[in-house]
Parts: C-alpha cells; sequence; structure tokens
C-alpha cells in the first residue's frame, strides 16, 4: 500500500485570469494543484488524483515540479475550462465563466493502492465531486477534508452561481476538517458573523472548521475560536489562497497542536500571496518568513 500524509481528488483547471488593469494571464489551476503544491513544498507526502482531457492536459507534467507528491492521473471527455475577471486590486470580487467542466469523480476511480491519512475533496463546482465520494473516503480509512466550494458553487449558463448544499446536515458529521470562505459560510448558515457560522457548522457535524476571510484565518474545534492575521505585503498571488491555507492546515494537524498549524497555514498564504502561482518555496522559506513576521 502507498503510504500518504494526504490524497487530495479533484480537477485541473484550464484558466484565463484577467486582472483588474486588464492583464492577462493563461494557466493551469485548480484546488487539487494550489494545495497539492503549498502541501508538497513544505515537506508532507501527497498524492493527487487529478482530471482533465489527458489528450491535452499533461497532469503528470502539471506536477513535475513539486517534490513529494504522487500523481494518479484520471482522464475526463472535458477538462474544466474557466475565465475569472477581478474587478479590484485586492482580488476579492470576481466574475467567473465557465465553458466546460469534468465528468464527475467516482469511488471506483481512487486507486485501491492509495493509503492516506487524510483524503481532501478539492473540486471546484458542484457536481463534480459527488456526495457519495464522502462517506466512501471514510470507508477507506481516511479523514475527510472538504473545501466547500465544491459543493455550493455551480457553473450554470455559462456562468458561475451559488446555492446551498442540499445534504450539508447528512454529509457534515463525516468531515473531519470543513474549509469555508467568508461568502460561503454565510451561504451554508445565514449569518455573515463567522464565529457564529463556525458554532453553526460544528453543531451541524463537521469536526474542526476553517474560515477564510482577507484579513484573517478562523478555526474553531467546538471548544475554542482561534484566529491568525494574514500578513501579506501585497496581493499579486491571491488565486489560490484558500487552497494554500487548508492544504498547509491539515497536513501539519496530522502532528501538530491547533494554534500551531493555523500559524504556520497562516504564514505560509500571506507569502505565497506575495508571487503568483502555486507556492513554489521551501519549509526554510516558510520558517524564515514566519520568524521575521510571526
Amino acid at each position: 500500500m502507498s503510504q500518504f500524509e494526504s490524497l487530495i481528488i479533484g480537477e485541473i483547471a484550464e484558466d484565463t485570469n484577467v486582472d483588474y488593469d486588464g492583464t492577462t494571464i493563461q494557466a493551469i489551476g485548480g484546488a487539487v494543484y494550489y494545495s497539492g503544491f503549498a502541501a508538497a513544498n513544505i515537506g508532507h507526502k501527497i498524492a493527487v488524483l487529478p482530471k482533465a482531457d489527458t489528450t491535452k492536459v499533461d497532469l503528470k507534467a502539471a506536477f513535475a515540479k513539486a517534490p513529494n507528491i504522487t500523481v494518479f492521473p484520471v482522464h475526463s471527455t472535458h477538462s474544466f475550462v474557466t475565465k475569472n475577471v477581478y474587478h479590484t486590486p485586492d482580488r476579492e470580487r470576481r466574475t467567473s465563466t465557465v465553458d466546460s467542466v469534468i465528468d464527475p469523480y467516482k469511488p471506483c476511480e481512487v486507486p485501491e493502492e492509495i493509503d492516506a491519512k487524510i483524503w481532501h475533496l478539492a473540486g471546484l463546482v458542484g457536481g463534480d465531486i459527488p456526495d457519495e465520494m464522502i462517506p466512501y473516503a471514510v470507508s477507506r480509512g481516511a479523514m475527510v477534508a472538504v473545501d466547500v466550494q465544491t459543493m455550493l458553487r455551480w457553473a450554470e449558463n455559462g456562468g458561475m452561481v451559488y446555492h446551498d448544499w442540499a445534504a450539508k446536515k447528512e454529509m457534515l458529521p463525516y468531515i473531519r476538517f470543513l474549509k469555508t470562505d467568508a461568502a460561503e459560510a454565510e451561504i451554508l448558515t445565514g449569518t455573515d458573523d463567522r464565529v457564529a457560522a463556525a458554532k453553526m457548522l460544528y453543531d451541524w457535524g463537521a469536526k474542526e472548521i476553517l474560515i477564510t476571510h482577507n484579513s484573517e484565518v478562523l478555526v474553531y474545534d467546538g471548544k475554542e475560536i482561534y484566529t491568525c492575521p494574514i500578513k501579506a505585503r501585497n496581493l499579486s498571488g491571491r488565486t489560490g489562497r484558500g487552497d494554500t491555507t487548508f492544504a498547509c492546515y491539515i497536513n501539519e494537524r496530522l502532528t501538530k497542536d491547533i494554534p500551531t498549524s493555523l500559524k504556520t497555514a497562516t504564514a505560509l498564504v500571506s507569502l505565497k500571496m506575495e508571487t503568483p502561482g502555486p507556492y513554489m518555496g521551501t519549509r526554510e522559506d516558510l520558517d524564515a518568513y514566519m520568524k521575521e513576521f510571526f
């Protein structure tokens, strides 16, 4: 059996990103991409199960520059193809359009030889990682980590819309780590109070809730609220912010307590946000940044 700290499941995106000033960049993206690099480059042993039209996207090549990653490519009839137009310098407001989406993941697509402590479900839109994948991960002996965007964000009529997660109260009790951003937390719970939202999500069954915001990262474990401020000196690498935070946090949590893991994850995303693309630094770079700013 292959032994990994986490298995990250999610499609590779073919992104066109248009900044507020009109600068246009075409790039590979997706939660699995940013999460994989972030966790691997700080020393964690990671498996990824990326999906795309493999006649057009070389999935192994996409992760070739990351150490500690084993790639298990999955073919899809179509790739996830999207365009993001950012409207403000802080990149908090964007309009996303979708040209195509992947075939949904199936439990049978996860190789039996993969043995991972955490299954990190990192899809991009509703339907690509069906609800059935959550109890299936538990049946394979894994802790489940879910980035809730894959349950809330839907591709409809060429655009992106948000809907509440119909099965949330059924599925949340299976989830060890749940990640939302502030807007997603409000969709799930009906409140814009991040502390109240985290407590509600815990009451519905999730064991540890991480909520990202442009000012801080918050974690709640049913006992205490923990927060850590983001200290990025610029936002040129904002894309992949939540993915970087969550992947770092859950892998650090395998061996460290919540305050230490939260500080490390917040420092990593602060450093990553200063450079476009996935985190390409080392653990030593992160340690030096933490020493200076955290």
